[in-house]
C-alpha cells in the first residue's frame, strides 16, 4: 500500500508526462503543417520547371 501511495503521491512524474504530451502535440502539428507546405512547394517547383522547359 505504501508503494502505491509513493507512486501516486509523486507529482513530478505527472508534470513530466504532461510536458511530454504537449511536446508530442506540437511535433504532430508541425509535421502536419510541413507536409502541406511540402506539397505546395512541389507543385510550385513543378510549374516553374514546366514553364522553363517551354521557354
Amino acid at each position: 500500500m505504501n508503494t502505491i501511495r509513493k507512486i501516486f503521491g509523486n507529482k513530478k512524474g505527472a508534470t513530466a508526462i504532461e510536458y511530454g504530451l504537449i511536446a508530442a502535440l506540437i511535433a504532430v502539428a508541425a509535421i502536419a503543417a510541413m507536409q502541406g507546405l511540402g506539397n505546395q512547394l512541389k507543385t510550385t517547383f513543378t510549374n516553374v520547371s514546366s514553364n522553363m522547359k517551354a521557354s
